[in-house]
């Protein structure tokens, strides 16, 4: 089984990717022979979507690559980070070119969808905009989660939640993304 994961987040130090990271480890480790591939969105960055340059440019390679990457995995994994309530403009962005290659950007891969900040909200209205767009573009959600007040809840050092609680939840959401 092949888990793709990645933060929908263009900072290098991603709280999101730390913890897309950490959530496909845990699923990796519940099926024999499970590979865990991280993306960085850093990787397909591309120019601003507008439909004038998508008649300049046609379809920008790194968006074609970006969607091979979602399908050769068997799962996915995203932690979505939350600027002013919303989306970052750089996933947007690349979702958008992506989402011109074809609509079906998730291609029917069973997904989990994750989000946290440095606050008690834990980016849950981007997590919400996700998780209620995400079968529009063929996404399987298995599950979701929001992880707030990331540094409280996760040692960076040892790359693990330390909420006992929070640890509990992502546990059953992973056991769904992998069911």
């Amino acid at each position: 089984m092949k888990i793709l994961a990645f933060a929908a987040s263009s900072s290098r130090q991603s709280i999101n990717k730390k913890l897309a990271n950490y959530a496909a480890h845990q699923a990796a480790k519940l099926v024999e022979n499970a590979d865990v591939e991280l993306l960085d969105i850093n990787d397909y960055e591309i120019p601003l979507f507008s439909e004038d340059r998508e008649k300049e440019l046609g379809q920008p390679e790194l968006a074609k690559a970006f969607f091979e990457k979602i399908g050769s995995a068997d799962a996915i994994v995203i932690s979505f980070a939350e600027h002013n309530g919303s989306y970052t403009a750089a996933y947007k962005n690349l979702f958008d070119w992506t989402s011109r290659i074809d609509q079906k950007v998730f291609q029917g891969k069973p997904t989990l969808l994750l989000a946290t900040s440095p606050g008690p909200g834990g980016a849950g209205s981007v997590l919400a905009a996700a998780t209620g767009s995400a079968p529009y573009f063929a996404a399987d959600v298995k599950g979701s989660m929001s992880v707030p007040s990331f540094y409280q809840n996760f040692d960076a050092e040892t790359g693990e939640l330390t909420n006992t609680e929070l640890a509990a939840q992502l546990s059953e959401v992973v056991t769904q993304l992998i069911s």
